[in-house]
């Protein structure tokens, strides 16, 4: 059995042999046929392929689908990495519209600043508003200059479209805003073209009431609201909002400056002619220093 095997074994390595040189012939052959450059040549080629190819067919079918799906399935890859990579550009493109939307608005609050028309004594500083603390019980904003650029308590503080209120509170490198709707705050004010004079109140309301008027007939809705600098804490003519008649049936003013969009505010520089350092001497003259002197004179 051992010997019979070994026979078997042997004869197939010869059979496999022969079959890979009888093989390697042809191949060699047609490669000799297909590279002879001569007419009778050409001829015997074309009759080979016109005999095998129709022949060949329901081989060359499968072949020809299967190529035809790769070739659609590695189109399918590059339209997937195209649609990714288009996705990837989208993604960029919201992330530069979102920024430019940004720009143009801050664009817009400066170029608001800029119409803003102020008396050409006054000059002005900017700062951008950091936090909003509006609440219920204050209004107010933080923003980011302070006494290192010379701000004073008591300036008026705008946006691009009015008042918005006054410094209350400069530290060093921030400074709170105090809105004019803010229950703590009072401004006198003057109501054109009438020329009557009165007190915008805050009232934690976006509609602060005008409190100690004369003559109320004479004002109308929609008349302007103005400051009238008296007490020297604003200069005048800085515009705070128009006239509205409210439901209570109280003249309020609606105001100017836009609260919900603040993010730069223009800081106005105005040093009053007259500082008051004594709130006492409002009251009366100047009192001794010690009961002695009251004795001597």
């Amino acid at each position: 059995m051992a010997a019979s095997y070994e026979t078997d074994a042997f004869f197939g390595r010869s059979l496999r042999r022969v079959l890979v040189g009888i093989l390697l012939v042809i191949l060699f052959g047609f490669f000799i046929l297909w590279r002879i450059d001569n007419p009778r040549a050409e001829r015997f080629r074309m009759a080979v392929i016109d005999r095998i190819i129709p022949n060949m067919e329901w081989v060359l079918t499968p072949v020809a689908k299967v190529s035809r799906i790769v070739s659609d399935f590695q189109s399918y890859s590059r339209i997937y990495e195209q649609n990714q990579e288009l996705r990837r550009e989208l993604q960029q493109m919201k992330s530069w519209r979102e920024a430019a939307l940004q720009l143009e608005q801050k664009n817009a609050k400066l170029l608001d600043l800029n119409n803003v028309k102020l008396s050409p004594k006054l000059t002005y500083t900017t700062g951008v508003v950091l936090t909003d603390s509006g609440s219920p019980f204050r209004q107010s904003a933080l923003i980011n200059i302070g006494s290192r650029d010379g701000l004073v308590d008591g300036w008026a503080a705008m946006d691009g479209l009015g008042l918005v209120g006054r410094i209350s509170g400069v530290g060093k490198n921030s400074s709170r805003v105090l809105f004019l709707t803010d229950s703590s705050s009072r401004i006198p004010v003057e109501v054109t073209p009438s020329g009557q004079k009165a007190i915008l109140a805050g009232d934690n309301t976006a509609l602060p009431p005008l409190e100690f008027l004369d003559g109320v007939d004479q004002i109308r809705a929609g008349d302007r609201v103005v400051t009238t600098g008296d007490g020297g804490v604003f200069p005048p003519g800085l515009l705070a909002g128009t006239v509205v008649l409210a439901r209570d049936g109280r003249l309020r003013v609606r105001l100017a400056a836009d609260y919900r969009r603040l993010e730069f505010l223009r800081i106005i520089r105005h040093l009053p002619k007259a500082p008051i350092t004594d709130p006492g001497r409002l009251v009366g003259p100047t009192l001794p220093s010690n009961t002695g002197d009251v004795a001597s004179e």
